[in-house]
């Protein structure tokens, strides 16, 4: 039990690393909309190539274009916030209860 304990801590530790990095891509990505970036930039790509996929969806399932003010970066960080306090706080009540 305790190698499922631990197991399950560590797996909580890294997808809340992971959101929260992927957070702050996203409001990379918002920033640089707000300026005019060399599209050739290695870190401008990077930045795109990670969030368009998710950006895509969202803006396919929700149309958040207010005066060409795009607002799906917003939503993915409430999803992002969301599944932080969902599902890495049930994983660690899951081990606390498992110990």
């Amino acid at each position: 039990m305790f190698a499922i304990r631990n197991l399950l801590i560590a797996l909580a530790t890294v997808i809340d690393i992971a959101l929260v990095c992927f957070m702050f891509i996203i409001i990379a990505r918002a920033v640089l909309s707000w300026v005019s970036p060399d599209p050739y930039n290695p870190i401008v790509r990077f930045i795109h190539n990670v969030t368009e996929p998710v950006l895509y969806r969202i803006r396919r399932k929700l149309p958040l274009m207010y005066g060409g003010l795009d607002l799906s970066p917003i939503a993915v960080i409430l999803i992002i916030i969301f599944l932080r306090i969902f599902v890495v706080e049930s994983l660690k009540g899951l081990a606390a209860s498992i110990g």
